[in-house]
């Protein structure tokens, strides 16, 4: 994950950067779309190869999404009567495009399983308990500076059933738009040192090492809040050299 420097670039202005089409990423970039390891990527893959349309003004510019976040819609701990079982974090950092310019008023969605490892969704039935108090989803939307923030429970690995005794490392879903349609990302976010992550295929999918890095975020003692919870940072590059990895195959 590439550190923001002070030759970052001020945030784009709404109309006046807004470029004519985006450059396509080079081959490998981001994770293939049939993975064999990943054993349900064979029966959702493009059989055929993908064809690139031309960009227009539909896919270079993108909707107003600001009102789309409420006050609390970013803190998971407080959407329901009581406190959700688990370690409290704080979740924040950057949404940068190609150059590390910081994209304000971005929308940036996350959705999660709770400290055991399940997620509120019909379709988890591994007997690991539900948490009343957490339903595992969040949304904000960027500052003037491309910052966003949540607070929320470290959510724990789980069984998925890909193979023997296939476990996924704990990790975080980020959806975001960016300021255009052709700037969507969806990715995961995971967190240092996990003993899972030679055993995933979903995390080695993404064959770059330095390019799986950037989808581990950084403990952070500086942005911790005191007998409260601890912090974690993870800088978003929607596109270009630094790109956090897609999960085009997801």
């Amino acid at each position: 994950m590439a550190e923001v420097t002070a030759r970052t670039r001020s945030p784009y202005a709404p109309v006046t950067d807004t470029p004519a089409r985006y450059a396509r990423e080079p081959a490998g970039t981001h994770p293939a779309l049939d993975h064999a390891p990943y054993k349900s990527t064979a029966l959702r893959h493009p059989k055929r190869p993908l064809v690139h349309l031309p960009h227009t003004v539909t896919e270079v510019t993108g909707p107003q999404l600001r009102r789309l976040a409420g006050d609390q819609d970013n803190n998971l701990l407080v959407h329901h009567g009581g406190e959700p079982i688990g370690e409290r974090i704080v979740v924040s950092g950057r949404v940068l495009d190609t150059e590390g310019k910081p994209l304000r008023e971005t929308l940036v969605e996350i959705w999660q399983a709770n400290a055991a490892g399940r997620y509120r969704h019909r379709a988890d039935r591994w007997p690991a308990p539900l948490d009343p108090n957490f339903s595992g989803a969040g949304r904000c939307v960027t500052d003037e500076e491309g910052r966003y923030r949540f607070l929320t429970i470290k959510p724990g690995p789980y069984p998925w059933g890909n193979h023997y005794n296939a476990w996924r490392p704990a990790h975080i879903h980020f959806s975001l738009l960016g300021r255009a349609f052709a700037q969507r990302l969806v990715t995961q976010m995971y967190f240092p040192g996990d003993q899972l992550f030679p055993y995933d295929p979903i995390f080695n999918s993404v064959r770059d090492e330095s390019a799986r890095q950037r989808m581990i975020c950084r403990f952070s003692i500086a942005r911790t809040e005191p007998s409260w919870a601890t912090a974690y940072e993870f800088d978003v590059y929607l596109r270009g050299p630094a790109a956090t990895p897609f999960e085009g195959a997801l």
